[in-house]
């Protein structure tokens, strides 16, 4: 589907001042991949889903790269992904939801990109995480209550980044338009900031 002329011309105020990638993180159900590819079309940019670059570098699932070797050694090879990525032209990315966490990718994200929290509710993530049998961490117990500690763990965290989006029960096409008119609205102070 072509972009209207509003959403043309929306890219096109925020494309000559974006030079570094969007960076989608948050919990797992959150959306990321699925509000990323649409942001990504939206931007006129191409979109990267950490997961699925790492399982190719992997050459395997991230569900077998926990099982083989842990999840230390997944982390380190998210971290080289994600770095490998923000070294490249700009583009949409969405990360897992632990990316985030690790010290150095988080540096690596603040330094080469606009970081996005999208921020959802227990009970969303709960409904979107249960229609997929292939989350590691969720095999570990309950569901509700893994999603409720890593939502206690993870969301000071997650406050860090640039921008703070929700996530809720609505079309993804509404997330993409308050990620777009948030990122407008954070470009433009960064640029009076620097005038």
């Amino acid at each position: 589907m072509a972009p209207t002329v509003i959403e043309s011309v929306m890219s096109e105020a925020i494309l000559p001042k974006l030079d570094r990638g969007v960076v989608l993180v948050g919990l797992m159900g959150a959306g990321k991949s699925s509000v990323g590819r649409r942001l990504a079309k939206r931007l006129g940019l191409p979109f990267f889903d950490a997961d699925q670059e790492i399982e190719k570098a992997a050459d395997c699932s991230i569900e077998e790269i926990f099982a083989r070797h842990g999840e230390a050694a997944f982390r380190n090879g998210e971290r080289r992904v994600i770095a490998r990525l923000l070294d490249g032209p700009p583009q949409v990315l969405a990360t897992g939801g632990g990316a985030f966490m690790d010290s150095e990718t988080r540096a690596a994200i603040e330094q080469r990109g606009v970081s996005i929290w999208l921020r959802a509710e227990l009970q969303i993530l709960l409904e979107r995480v249960l229609r997929r049998d292939n989350r590691p961490l969720l095999k570990q117990g309950d569901p509700e209550q893994i999603l409720r500690e890593l939502m206690a763990e993870r969301d000071p965290i997650y406050a860090q980044a640039d921008l703070t989006v929700t996530s809720g029960m609505g079309p993804h096409e509404d997330v993409v338009e308050d990620i777009v008119t948030a990122l407008r609205q954070y470009l433009a102070a960064g640029s009076k900031d620097g005038d």
